[in-house]
């Protein structure tokens, strides 16, 4: 072996010596998890459960499939996992307008600006809904997660109700899972019907402004109602 020989051999040796001698990068399965999902519900709201591809959200989270399944087991527990995170930053969002020390009208019109503004500014709600929806619910029917923390919201919305019978400013005998499904309704449709809605109507349903005047529209329907 000649002294360039030796000079490359020992150069070889040290970069395989340092190579073993790195510690290896730790790998955080809670930041690679919440990579999935993140990836998961950009998928899933574009294409659907069925269009929606493993191999599309394992590139985009920069993982592999082997560590989705790894993690979730199946495109179907994925797609549940994002539903059901969804449903919980909604509930836990909707907590801390802490209602129960609310005089009730004001409560309430929090609460239909909360849903209002959350339904706005959460596209992704709306679509993995309206998704879920098509599919008529086969995968939401599987949580036990998702009913269990909307009785927390029932509870609020009856403790408002009955709070505000008493003091006579609400109507007796309203129905809280009937107000809840109203308050969506006023809500939701100009999100999930935008675009026909648009054209039907000659109004940009998307401006700013219009949007302002039917969230204040929407305060005053419930609120309305509600008076006896």
């Amino acid at each position: 072996m000649n002294k360039l020989q030796a000079l490359r051999a020992d150069e070889a040796r040290r970069r395989s010596i340092s190579r073993f001698d790195q510690p290896t990068r730790k790998r955080n399965p809670g930041r690679t998890q919440e990579a999935i999902l993140n990836a998961a519900e950009t998928e899933f709201c574009k294409h659907g459960f069925n269009g929606a591809r493993v191999d599309k959200i394992a590139k985009r989270s920069r993982s592999n499939t082997r560590m989705i399944y790894h993690y979730f087991k199946s495109k179907e527990n994925l797609y549940l996992a994002c539903l059901e995170r969804i449903y919980i930053k909604v509930r836990t969002e909707e907590a801390r307008l802490d209602l129960k020390h609310e005089a009730p009208a004001e409560g309430m019109a929090k609460l239909v600006e909360f849903t209002f503004r959350h339904l706005l500014n959460n596209p992704e709600f709306v679509r993995m809904v309206m998704n879920e929806n098509l599919l008529h619910g086969r995968y939401l029917r599987q949580s036990e997660l998702v009913p269990a923390l909307t009785l927390h919201l029932v509870e609020a919305l009856r403790d408002l109700l009955r709070r505000g019978e008493r003091a006579g400013i609400f109507r007796k005998g309203v129905d809280p899972v009937q107000l809840y499904i109203t308050i969506l309704g006023v809500c939701y449709i100009h999100l999930s019907n935008r675009h026909t809605l648009s054209t039907m109507f000659q109004k940009d349903l998307a401006d700013p402004a219009w949007l302002e005047k039917r969230c204040d529209h929407a305060r005053a329907v419930i609120i309305g109602y509600l008076r006896p």
